[in-house]
């Protein structure tokens, strides 16, 4: 396999690529609006919401804790989770400045 390259990039344009990898899946978005929309932190509801087997919540999840944009506590055999706000926000701040540079002078 080749390389990336991830070195000639700076850090905000490597920060933000990650972030993007990580939301391009469509269960990891549902996933997000499902947990953002609840009042408390969720459990097994996931599964049953979203319509995918165990394993592959549990992988979309363990995508998500990977930017810290999801936290998860342990309750006896349980992990429930909720949105980290911090990175929520972290994250926000970077896609708008991402989004707030752009200049549109197309054709």
């Amino acid at each position: 396999m080749g390389l990336t390259k991830t070195q000639i990039f700076d850090e905000r344009q490597n920060e933000l690529a990650i972030i993007f990898k990580v939301l391009a899946h469509p269960a990891r978005i549902a996933i997000l609006q499902y947990i953002s929309s609840q009042k408390a932190c969720i459990c097994n509801d996931i599964v049953e919401e979203i319509g995918l087997a165990q394993p592959t919540i549990s992988q979309h999840l363990k995508e998500l804790k990977s930017i810290d944009l999801i936290i998860g506590e342990i309750e006896g055999k349980k992990v429930c989770y909720c949105i980290n706000l911090n990175k929520w926000k972290e994250i926000q701040t970077l896609l708008n400045s991402f989004f707030d540079k752009t200049k549109f002078n197309c054709c």
